[in-house]
């Protein structure tokens, strides 16, 4: 049974390191359209927001290494389809009060950034003081119905 067991940790070596050579598309696009907010927003959103919601995501070494590159380049590809601060001039005044309603709901609710996120990136939660900034600027806006 031991030597069975040395095949297959050799084997899943093998593999690990075959799958290093299947490059991944880890792709910043051109910003289009960037959201135009004050400078106190957009800080809070480029650190806590930006790596999966825009064509401006910093990619940290771990996210070559496969297969968690191809978990991490399958979130911020679904990240940026959902919301993209990069394309935000060009969604239509209806989606952009939609996606700001949401946006806080994310907030408020503490599912935005993830936890697995935020484990991996200290500083990137989203504090008290700053969910205030964010729902002030929201509701200076005319979306008044958030709670």
């Amino acid at each position: 049974m031991g030597g069975f067991l040395k095949v297959i940790f050799v084997l899943l070596i093998i593999v690990f390191i075959g799958i290093q050579f299947v490059e991944a598309a880890r792709t910043n696009p051109a910003v289009t359209a960037e959201i135009q907010a004050p400078n106190e927003i957009k800080s809070i959103l480029r650190n806590s927001c930006y790596d999966c919601h825009s064509n401006q995501t910093e990619w940290p070494l771990y996210s070559r290494i496969a297969p968690v590159s191809w978990f991490i380049i399958n979130d911020v590809d679904s990240g940026r389809e959902h919301l993209n601060f990069s394309d935000w001039g060009k969604y239509s005044d209806a989606l952009k009060e939609k996606k700001l309603k949401e946006i806080w709901e994310q907030i408020n609710e503490d599912r935005m950034p993830p936890k697995a996120y935020t484990f991996l990136h200290p500083g990137s939660e989203i504090e008290l003081n700053e969910k205030n900034t964010v729902k002030k600027w929201i509701t200076g806006k005319g979306i008044w119905d958030l709670r």
